[in-house]
């Protein structure tokens, strides 16, 4: 991963005064020096080309947003190629692997911090809404799950240090570090896929409303895959009615996670620890934690299973967001 922060650097490179040529194009070159097995020591040089984004004259020394609000497209105008660009897996990653850096030096409340600061600046730049009005605010697709990422990302074995020893940390760290893009965005927020009678798996919220009595869930957290079953589902295991031919829906139903689940096993190292729970059991801790809290003891919230939590829910957490953002 490469990132340029442009605001903290002192080259000369990155200082421009005035408004960038039409056309102009930016070349970054990297310059790889290694030995080839023939012992011979060799030197490749990669260049890369790309458009600068040039505002237009003006842009920045705006008195005062129009009248449907910052960044409010309504009369036409050609929305900014930055803000059409932008990949909010990418950015995720990046902005985790930044923060577990930055927490080697800094304390994790700091970093914590640091992340609300980014997102919230984010928003107030990105965000389509009416000044100190919080129920203007809008988040176009390209941003639209990016909260939802961070919210998962504070919540994460990467910066919640609880129960986990310094070598637990140090591994999780050093595995999203070497990761591609898919893989340490499942670290950051999981993926959750829900078994029921009604028809095939379907992907299921990462909330703990998805939790249901007659329902079985997979949830792969990379370091992780785990099988839950639901209340009921599980009382019937038990009953043994998947051993009976007239119940043999049942048993295919019990069969379908543990399948997904060994194929996502053989297709991934390091091999991830495989964990088969029933809800209310000790080992179901696993999934919960991992669960939006949007039904707690405290909530009066309807369907799904209560979490025992003092963390905010992602509801909470966007109201937050958004009246953060929106302050003039």
């Amino acid at each position: 991963t490469l990132l340029f922060d442009m605001r903290h650097s002192h080259s000369i490179l990155f200082i421009q005064t005035s408004p960038l040529p039409e056309g102009k194009r930016r070349f970054i070159q990297f310059l790889t020096k290694y030995q080839h097995s023939n012992g011979r020591t060799r030197l490749r040089a990669t260049t890369l080309c790309g458009p600068w984004h040039n505002p237009p004259p003006g842009a920045g020394d705006k008195p005062a947003p129009p009248s449907g609000g910052f960044n409010n497209h309504s009369n036409m105008e050609q929305p900014s190629p930055v803000k059409m660009s932008f990949d909010q897996e990418a950015a995720a990653v990046l902005l985790a692997r930044v923060a577990v850096e930055r927490t080697e030096t800094e304390d994790v409340a700091d970093v914590l911090r640091w992340i609300d600061r980014s997102l919230i600046r984010l928003c107030a730049k990105f965000a389509d809404y009416v000044p100190d009005d919080p129920n203007s605010f809008r988040l176009s697709p390209e941003f639209s799950l990016f909260p939802q990422f961070l919210f998962h990302l504070r919540r994460s074995q990467f910066l919640q240090l609880f129960n986990s020893s310094p070598d637990e940390a140090a591994y999780y760290r050093y595995i999203l570090n070497r990761e591609n893009t898919t893989n340490s965005l499942v670290m950051i927020q999981p993926t959750l896929l829900s078994y029921s009678f009604n028809g095939p798996p379907q992907p299921a919220l990462l909330d703990s409303q998805s939790v249901q009595p007659d329902t079985i869930l997979l949830l792969d957290t990379f370091f992780h895959v785990i099988v839950f079953h639901g209340e009921t589902c599980a009382a019937w295991r038990e009953q043994r009615y998947h051993e009976q031919p007239e119940h043999e829906a049942f048993r295919n139903l019990l069969e379908a996670p543990q399948g997904d689940a060994q194929m996502i096993m053989d297709n991934r190292f390091p091999v991830p620890r495989y964990i088969v729970c029933d809800q209310h059991k000790s080992e179901a801790r696993f999934l919960m934690a991992k669960l939006n809290p949007s039904v707690t003891h405290n909530s009066e919230g309807v369907g799904g299973a209560q979490v025992f939590t003092d963390d905010v829910s992602l509801r909470v957490f966007m109201e937050h967001l958004m009246k953060l953002a929106v302050q003039s």
